[in-house]
């Protein structure tokens, strides 16, 4: 997969509620969608690679009725024409390719952890993943 480059990535979508400061019985939740990937035909890019646009959303839940956290956005691709078929091909029959898949949502969750963190931090709410930290020996 190594024919992939990111050509954008813009957020569409960023909201961040807390509803109440009780943290008892705390369980967060979150998931990452893929909405849709379609190809973008614009005569005015001159490139011998196509490119595909990747509507996404995110979401990290604080239970029971804690705080939420969603993201949305586009993800802008450019790969060769023949892997670019391969992949619009594989969405519309529901079988994504595990790699590329991976690939993408990893490049996601880059984007969305950063952005989560700094939300988690202002509404003063615990990180929703485990950051490393040193321990005395």
């Amino acid at each position: 997969m190594n024919t992939m480059k990111i050509a954008g990535f813009n957020f569409t979508k960023i909201l961040a509620e807390k509803n109440n400061s009780n943290f008892e019985g705390l369980k967060i939740d979150s998931g990452i969608n893929l909405e849709s990937i379609e190809k973008i035909n614009s005569k005015e890019i001159k490139s011998s690679d196509s490119f595909l646009i990747i509507k996404w959303s995110c979401e990290i839940n604080y239970a029971p009725n804690i705080a939420n956290i969603s993201f949305s956005g586009n993800l802008v691709l450019s790969l060769e024409e023949k892997k670019a078929k391969e992949i619009i091909s594989s969405w519309e029959n529901k079988k994504l390719d595990q790699e590329f898949n991976m690939n993408v949502l990893n490049l996601i969750l880059k984007k969305v952890n950063i952005k989560a963190v700094q939300l988690e931090d202002e509404l003063n709410l615990p990180l929703h993943f485990k950051l490393p930290s040193l321990k005395s020996k």
